[in-house]
């Protein structure tokens, strides 16, 4: 998405992780951080309103931001548009680099209803726990000047919904998922390299990816794999299912539900038989495997493809391509939001519905790469003329605006990031290490289980 070094939900399920414990816990958790200095940004319950002390904002008021990562508002130039479009609002932001530092201390800003910023923003990974524990700290934005539900796309704006109809987030981007491989080595080893033959040839089915790994690996040059890891395989997977983690009740149904016990278990074979790597995504080692072009496909939403290009050398630009993955889903997004004690309330609704809106999504689209959640922009030449230099003449953004209109309206539940987190961490990465899959199984759901009851 690129914006972020690390995208939204991969700081929460795609590989840095956002490890949330009891509530209890965050509060200590966040205390000691703050006292280390960690969230200077987050903390600052100093002067965040007008500013008319005559410094460098002079009689300007001064909405403040709080975010993780680069969402790219800066570097596509956004702030410096609305500011001159309104002369007396100064825009300010503070960033905690990971979402695994910034959300507990936004938790506990929301718990104690002191030192938020006048737009904080929120991960998809933790959108439900917001909806349903904090809303009442936070502003409807359905009610923002010029907002209307029906521009972003319906799943993403339900996600921010709370059961009453208050909506308490305005969408920002949406990780659809593609498939991306390396024309070059999937040729080597006998396979197809155009994209359509590639899509039809697991349409509706993720065995069916499989099964071309499986034919991938018979002749794999030396040293390199099918996909790039477990949990990225696993994330794809279960991105593209409805109903996962919860049920529609809000009940933990993740061991009862056989989706995920069949993804985690299609994922653990792969990984048996060497069909995916063994790294862990966006840690070094993984990083590495991008570098020496170690593996040929990845689950691919449209931030991945600046994590390729970050990582790789330069003469792998055009020697990837993208097609549409085995089912539609959704991998990474986030969400702005006002919280009610913000000192600059009515001008950070105006900031959030502005920074939200089509034409802006889609000017950060072409910049960032941030893929909009506002399918109005899926017509533009922004959208619909896209190229990537990592993936050449391929047309991501029909590619990609495809798998985002089709997207399930999935249910999420509060510790969603808790349970997918510890499949991988606690259940597949045993599995790379040589642990049967049915004993990674039961050690992932004792640990989820455990993590749940605290």
């Amino acid at each position: 998405m690129r914006g972020r070094t690390l995208p939204h939900s991969r700081l929460g399920s795609r590989g840095v992780k956002t490890r949330r414990t009891a509530r209890r816990t965050v509060v200590l958790a966040v205390t000691a951080a703050m006292g280390a200095g960690l969230l200077a940004g987050c903390a600052d319950d100093g002067d965040s309103g007008s500013d008319s002390s005559g410094g460098g904002n002079s009689g300007k008021t001064v909405v403040k931001m709080g975010l993780f990562g680069a969402f790219g508002f800066k570097e596509a130039g956004l702030y410096d548009e609305y500011e001159k479009l309104n002369p007396n609002i100064k825009i300010e932001e503070n960033v905690t680099q990971r979402n695994e530092n910034y959300y507990p201390a936004l938790v506990n800003h929301l718990t104690t209803n002191a030192g938020l910023m006048d737009i904080q923003a929120v991960e998809v990974g933790n959108i439900a726990e917001v909806v349903s524990t904090q809303a009442d700290k936070l502003e409807d934005v359905s009610k923002a000047p010029g907002v209307k539900s029906s521009d972003w796309l319906d799943w993403k704006w339900q996600q921010a919904t709370t059961k009453d109809g208050r909506t308490i987030g305005l969408g920002t981007d949406v990780g659809p998922v593609g498939i991306c491989y390396r024309k070059d080595l999937f040729k080597e080893a006998g396979l197809p390299t155009d994209r359509e033959e590639l899509a039809k040839s697991w349409a509706g089915d993720w065995k069916k990816l499989i099964k071309v790994g499986e034919e991938y690996q018979k002749n794999a040059p030396e040293g390199t794999t099918f996909m790039d890891s477990p949990g990225g395989l696993m994330s794809a997977i279960l991105g593209s299912e409805k109903v996962r983690f919860y049920d529609k009740s809000g009940k933990v149904i993740y061991k009862d539900n056989p989706v995920v016990k069949q993804s985690f278990m299609m994922t653990a074979k792969a990984a048996q038989d060497g069909l995916v790597g063994a790294q862990t995504q966006f840690q070094p080692d993984w990083n590495t495997t991008i570098a020496n072009s170690k593996f040929a496909a990845i689950a691919c939403p449209p931030w991945m493809l600046g994590t390729l290009k970050e990582h790789s050398k330069g003469d792998t630009k055009g020697k990837w391509d993208v097609a549409v993955a085995p089912k539609s889903g959704n991998w990474g997004g986030a969400f702005l939001s006002v919280p009610k004690s913000g000192k600059n309330v009515k001008e950070a609704l105006k900031l959030a519905a502005w920074l939200t809106a089509p034409e802006q999504q889609a000017k950060l689209f072409k910049v960032q790469g941030n893929f909009p959640s506002a399918p109005a922009t899926y017509t533009t030449p922004e959208v619909l003329d896209a190229k990537n230099e990592m993936t050449g003449d391929a047309p991501i953004g029909k590619i990609f605006a495809e798998a985002a209109k089709t997207t399930p309206v999935q249910v999420i539940g509060p510790k969603d990031q808790v349970i997918g987190s510890s499949l991988n961490d606690n259940g597949l990465v045993l599995v790379t290490k040589g642990t049967s899959p049915a004993k990674a199984w039961e050690t992932a759901t004792k640990t989820i289980d455990n993590n749940l009851e605290k």
